[in-house]
């Protein structure tokens, strides 16, 4: 196989595992194929100051085959201590750099992170990569050693850039189904969910079906509109990245598709739309001239779920202050943007949140995002 049929299964499987998780197995295993490699860990997660690390999701696969007994080792015994993870946290977004050139010459030799953990996911000749992740997030992929004694050749790390942006992208689309709740669902099973707005597309651009969440953007004319059958964007300086977001969704002559995302600046007022196109591949597509050629999912931020904030505050007994914290950790919103959106110290919020950690018995932010999120449903008293 050549490189260009490696990198274009790649871009398959991850569209493909974009829509159902259980199919990361393959699509780790092409990546491990296409670079060379005897395995990878992908982490997800956020850093809140300094010392306050969040991971939401954390896997280690080699050519399909889950390690995560290995890598549950790892952080059970060398995490804690491992020097190179702050210098890793400080990387610009998808610089690739080998693991080595993490840590000091000094801890090349003494570091048990380094010379007890890192074998134990065969990474001690591997590279790492940090990218920039949605609303704040953080995506680390940490690659592991080369397969034979070619090294980390040119061709190699190049093959790596090039998988960076659709790792990037299967991240982006798995937390937006997350958010909808839409977890499980096929790309043409979508339609019934009503957290996301949905437009299946014909391979020309054309409207083929819409969910009631779509459908009520459309009839605003809010951001996306109905251009006569064909989807299209109300703000003229959005059409041409919207169009060549189509374009590489349903390339012409059937050639590989690549899922992207933009931001939609919208007719009223309030936060831009998010939208992520995603080809439809495999068995969902065939040769009937009005088959889905892609799907377009639309995140709209203002979206989230009605908290009365007074009855959070009564029912977990915060103050009003803390109250406004947890509330909008439960919206989505990180400790910074929470700062800047009360007008408040960084250093004033953590304050806040170590309190409400105290009174509600928890250690993680995303424990009280879902206390709070547990009381969303509750109807208010009068």
């Amino acid at each position: 196989m050549n490189e260009k049929e490696a990198f274009e299964n790649v871009v398959e499987a991850l569209n493909e595992a974009m829509f159902d998780d259980a199919l990361w197995s393959v699509a780790s295993a092409r990546i491990d194929e296409a670079c060379g490699t005897k395995g990878g860990v992908l982490t997800f997660g956020e850093q809140f100051g300094e010392d306050h690390i969040e991971i939401y999701v954390s896997r280690a696969y080699y050519r399909g085959l889950d390690r995560s007994d290995n890598l549950q080792e790892y952080y059970r015994n060398y995490y804690a201590g491992d020097e190179h993870l702050p210098r890793m946290r400080k990387l610009p977004d998808s610089k690739v750099l080998p693991i080595r050139q993490l840590y000091s010459e000094e801890e090349l030799k003494t570091s048990r992170a380094y010379n007890e953990g890192a074998p134990l996911l065969d990474a001690q000749d591997g590279l790492e990569v940090r990218l920039d992740g949605p609303r704040g997030s953080r995506i680390v992929w940490g690659i592991a050693d080369p397969v034979d004694d070619g090294g980390w050749s040119s061709s190699r790390i190049e093959m790596v850039a090039r998988i960076l942006p659709h790792l990037r992208q299967y991240v982006r689309v798995r937390s937006a189904l997350v958010d909808a709740g839409a977890l499980g669902v096929s790309s043409l099973g979508l339609l019934d969910n009503t957290g996301l707005g949905v437009v299946q597309l014909d391979r020309r651009g054309r409207i083929v079906a819409v969910n009631d969440r779509a459908r009520l953007l459309l009839r605003r004319n809010d951001g996306l509109c109905d251009q006569d059958g064909y989807l299209g964007v109300a703000a003229p300086e959005c059409e041409g990245v919207f169009w060549n977001l189509l374009a590489r969704a349903m390339p012409r002559f059937g050639g590989q598709g690549v899922s992207g995302s933009m931001l939609v600046r919208r007719s009223t007022v309030g936060p831009q739309l998010v939208l992520h196109v995603e080809p439809v591949v495999g068995g969902e597509s065939d040769f009937r001239p009005r088959a889905v050629g892609a799907v377009a999912l639309v995140v709209d931020p203002r979206d989230r779920p009605g908290i009365d904030g007074d009855m959070v505050g009564a029912a977990l007994g915060l103050t009003p202050a803390q109250t406004e914290v947890a509330v909008m950790l439960a919206e989505g919103l990180t400790m910074g943007q929470i700062a800047i959106a009360t007008d408040r110290r960084y250093s004033t919020v953590r304050t806040h949140l170590k309190h409400i950690f105290r009174k509600l018995g928890v250690a993680r932010q995303l424990d009280v995002a879902r206390l709070v999120l547990a009381l969303a449903g509750v109807p208010r008293r009068d």
